[in-house]
Order: C-alpha cells, then structure tokens, then sequence
C-alpha cells in the first residue's frame, strides 16, 4: 500500500528522471568532446554530456567572478589555451554526478521504501556538486606542496652548479632534465622559453607566475639580482636562499602534521551526522 509520501517521493523521482534522460538525449551528439579526458582523473566521463547539456540549455555563460578565478587555476594547471576548454568539463563533470547521484536516491527508495536511506543518498547528490567543484583547488593545492617539496632540491643544486662555476642558464637546463614533477616540468618550459628566443629574465619571471607560490616568486626575483650583480653574487645569494627555503619546509612538514590530525575530525563528524539523519528520518515519517 502506497503511501502519501510515497508518491510524492515517487512524483519527485519522475521529474528527475525525466530530466537526466532529456538531457542525455540532447547532449549525446556531444560524446566526443570529452574522449581526451583520463578515466582516472574523471570518472564517468562518458556520461558528462549530460551535464555539459543542462549548461547549454540554461545557456550559461562561465563569466561570474568565481569562474574567474576558476578559470586562472585552470591556466595554471593546463595553459591559458586550454582554460575555456577545462572550465565547460569542470561545470559539465559535477553537474552530471548531482544529477545522476540524485536519480539513484530516488531509485533505491522505490527498492527499499526507506526514507532514511533515501535522504543519505540524496545528501551524496548535493556533497558531490561540492565535492566535485573543489576538485581543480585540491589539485592547485597538491600541486603546490610537491613543488614546496622539491623546491629545496632545487636550489641546493642550483647553488652547487653556480659556484662551480657553470652558468645559470646551463645550471638551470640540466637540472630541469632530471626531473618530471611538477616543478621539473616548469623548468623545462622555461627552458624551451629561452632556447625560442625569450631573455632569461623574462623567462624566470613566467616561470615565478605559473608556480604561484610565494617563495618560489621570491627565489625568481633572487634569480634576476643576480644576473644583475654577476654570477659570484648570484652564488651567494642561493646559498642563503637555500638555508632560508630549507628552514621553511620543516616548518611546512610540521605544519602538514597538525592539519592531518585536525583532518580526522571530517569522517567522525560525518558519521554523527549520518547516525542522526538514520534515527531522526523514520521518526518524523511515523509522525506523518
């Protein structure tokens, strides 16, 4: 016997059902645009046209301010040119998993009759459109603690090359080549930069500006001193900087620590949560 509640479940179940299979329908023809992605940075690409179609048909524009600043981390992390490109796949990437999460709620309501079930699964719907939107901010932020935590490295060996007596800019090119992080792969662009004609100035500084981190900033404008002052100077100056950055990460280290356990208290809270939600939910549907 159904109940009121029951259908109302049921009348909302339809509608978004209805809804997901339109705009799979009108965004299949858009299939292709999402075939470069990994499977392993996004799961279930196959089906984001569905939410690449509810952008379009609401015929969103992406120029808000977040999106502005959604755009920038996309830069940084795939290039200015591909930035537009990211910003649809972002969109189209959580609106997908809301939609097709929310479906599952109200499919496994019909299969089990259980309002609690249904509210938590329902509660997955709206933490995967946040979820998924801190997705590229994670990535910036795990970018830039690899970086932090090769960054040391680096200018150890910049100091020890540049006081041997080797040139910056040779100094620079070979240690780009021993590695492929990210910091690594920043360098070899900047390499690439000077060997196509740009001044070694300019490249360090695009180089500061893809990093985006301070202390990085700050060794680019170390870097530009010393070609100022000459490579004598600049040898100095490194090896000072290289004491500083190397203070700076036991710092960082121990900082990760306390966040880590701070971190902890995430999974204990969602549990409390879920816990209440399962006592509170079959109580008020008594009541009704």
């Amino acid at each position: 016997m159904f109940t009121a509640v029951d259908f109302i479940v049921f009348g909302f179940g339809v509608l978004v059902l209805t809804l997901w299979v339109g705009l799979y329908i009108k965004g299949y023809q858009h299939t292709a645009l999402f075939v470069p992605l990994t499977e392993k940075e996004y799961p279930l690409k196959e089906i984001y046209f569905v939410g690449y179609a509810f952008t379009q048909a609401i015929q969103y524009t992406y120029k808000s301010k977040q999106d502005r600043t959604l755009r920038k981390q996309l830069s940084i992390l795939y290039g200015e040119q591909y930035a537009d490109y990211y910003i649809r796949v972002v969109y189209a990437q959580k609106i997908t998993m809301t939609l097709t999460i929310a479906v599952l709620a109200f499919v496994f309501y019909g299969l089990t009759g259980d309002l609690a079930v249904f509210f938590i699964i329902l509660s997955f719907s709206g933490l995967a459109y946040y979820g998924f939107g801190m997705t590229v901010q994670k990535k910036i932020i795990k970018r830039s603690e690899e970086m932090l935590r090769d960054f040391s490295e680096v200018i150890s060996k910049l100091a020890l090359l540049t006081n041997a007596g080797m040139i910056l800019r040779e100094a620079w090119a070979e240690i780009a080549a021993t590695g492929q992080t990210a910091l690594y792969v920043e360098m070899q662009k900047s390499v690439n930069e000077m060997n196509n004609g740009s001044s070694e100035t300019e490249a360090f500084f695009q180089f500061g500006a893809r990093c985006i981190i301070p202390e990085i900033k700050k060794f680019t404008s170390t870097l530009v001193q010393g070609f100022v002052k000459g490579n004598s100077e600049l040898s100095t100056l490194l090896k000072e900087q290289s004491k500083e950055v190397w203070n700076e990460k036991k710092q960082h280290v121990k900082r990760q620590g306390e966040k880590a356990a701070g971190k902890l208290m995430i999974p204990i809270c969602m549990m409390f949560v879920g816990i209440l939600i399962m006592m509170i939910v079959p109580i008020l549907a008594n009541m009704i």
